[in-house]
């Protein structure tokens, strides 16, 4: 049978998952890089082979059960997303000139002729939110367009920030929604996103109901009496809402809305009350009222302007020393991913960073690890890819996976470094002596030499995976990830 999942839905998801950072049985999200290693092909230790693609063309994830386990194996570090870290987001359209902007209807994707012919667009669209129906200014402050002159060029940029309708020289209508702030334009404002904002003047003029724009969609003809013919009621739901409308040449020539009334989830002018009022003879005049959103325009502009999008900006400053330094700029990453509520030792993660990496304190060694080898504890059968060497604290940072060369031994089973044996790089002569201490060193516990990191794997959901040409970190550097997820 015929169904649909309406727009409104998209919007409660994006409500319920904004919401979900601050209600009182919130969840807990946390922004993670990792994949140290390169994108190539991989063999696993039933020795089947694993495409992935190549670091200039890295193939899309996996969502699969066995991948996201795999997804914790190589992690490096995540940061917690805080509530003011997230945004509901729009696409972003800058005013240009010389663009024919869609204006806001009400019934974009209505049948109108009986038929299978839809209201739609300029732009062709066939639903509001796909309507080019918003702007940005220069100066960011947004509009829609109420009107857009019978699909006329748009040449002069909107400004004010009045709540009462705005009209510009080139005949289009605007209503001014909010402005986006220094904050807003430095966090929640991209290439193709910007932040939706609220302007608690505007919500508060906004009129439940009320009708401000109606079009001719059908100028009628034969009136005798050309003139402007006033105070003709709009009649539907709603109460007091008047428009003039001029007849010259025998139809209809303007129409305007001298009192927008109340009330109003639909409305009509019959071409008989416009006869009444004086125009005579008049036939077949078909007036389009629009109605309004819900509480009016400006009352919501995240549902107004279909907010189903959420953005959560997250910036990795170099090391993250002020928090532990749990962000590693001795290798790149390849992947970002989106964790919700994590466990850290086993509880519930709360620490502003957390490092994802296994590590070993080493007593002794010969030579330096270098990032990216292959690691070996013969005694063991332990097999890890280098991720860091702190050669000053001799400290080995490392990841094990299913694949040969990064946690699994010939054997095919992955196998955790343990005791005091010797691990051995890529190099034989590059080898180290494990810590039996249970001790903290830069600000790693270690028990008997070693230290499990400190996100507990496969604990919590990863709900979102990007893979990426490898990013280069540094000390000095920071990465800016505006994350946008539509619903």
């Amino acid at each position: 049978m015929p169904a649909i999942i309406t727009n409104k839905f998209r919007l409660h998801n994006a409500e319920q998952f904004y919401e979900s950072f601050t209600e009182t049985a919130s969840n807990t999200y946390y922004l993670a890089i990792g994949r140290p290693q390169s994108f190539g092909t991989k063999t696993r230790g039933d020795s089947r082979t694993v495409n992935e693609g190549s670091d200039s063309s890295p193939l899309t994830p996996v969502d699969s059960i066995g991948d996201e386990f795999h997804y914790f194996n190589d992690l490096l570090a995540a940061k917690k997303i805080a509530a003011s870290d997230i945004q509901y987001v729009i696409p972003r359209r800058n005013w240009a000139t010389g663009t024919v902007y869609d204006y806001y209807r009400h019934d974009y994707g209505n049948r109108i002729t009986g038929g299978t012919t839809v209201q739609a667009a300029n732009s062709g669209a066939t639903t509001l939110w796909d309507s080019t129906f918003y702007v940005m200014s220069s100066t960011y402050n947004v509009y829609k367009c109420l009107d857009n002159n019978s699909n006329a060029t748009s040449t002069v940029e909107p400004t004010g920030t009045s709540t009462s309708i705005l009209t510009t020289g080139d005949g289009y209508k605007w209503k001014y929604m909010y402005t986006l702030s220094a904050s807003q334009q430095s966090s929640f404002l991209s290439t193709d996103f910007m932040g939706v904002g609220t302007n608690s003047t505007v919500s508060s003029a906004a009129v439940d109901g009320g009708i401000q724009i109606v079009k001719i969609k059908s100028a009628g003809s034969g009136a005798t009496v050309n003139s402007t013919h006033t105070s003709i009621a709009i009649r539907g739901d709603g109460t007091g809402g008047l428009v003039s409308v001029t007849t010259a040449a025998g139809s209809v020539s303007a129409v305007s809305v001298t009192n927008i009334g109340s009330g109003y989830t639909f409305g009509y002018i019959r071409n008989a009350d416009i006869v009444a009022a004086g125009a005579s003879d008049l036939a077949g005049a078909e007036l389009d009222c629009i109605i309004e959103p819900k509480g009016g325009h400006g009352f919501n502009s995240v549902n107004e302007l279909g907010g189903y999008f959420v953005m959560m900006n997250t910036i990795f400053e170099g090391s993250e020393v002020a928090n532990s330094g749990d962000f590693t700029t001795a290798n790149d990453f390849r992947r970002v991913a989106l964790l919700k509520d994590p466990q850290s030792g086993g509880s519930a993660a709360t620490a502003t960073t957390l490092r994802a990496t296994k590590a070993i304190l080493l007593t002794s060694s010969s030579g330096n690890y270098t990032v990216d080898e292959e690691i070996n504890q013969a005694t063991t059968g332990a097999v890890g890819k280098v991720v860091e060497w702190d050669s000053s604290n001799k400290i080995l940072y490392y990841i094990q996976t299913r694949f040969n060369d990064e946690g699994v031994d010939a054997n095919g089973n992955l196998t955790a470094f343990s005791g005091t044996n010797t691990i051995t790089g890529q190099s034989s002569s590059i080898t180290g002596t494990p810590s039996s201490s249970t001790t903290t060193v830069d600000n790693v516990a270690f028990t008997s030499g070693y230290n499990g990191g400190e996100i507990d794997a496969d604990a919590g959901d990863v709900i979102y995976v990007e893979n990426r040409s490898p990013i280069t970190r540094a000390a000095d550097q920071t990465e800016n990830v505006k994350l946008i997820v539509e619903f």
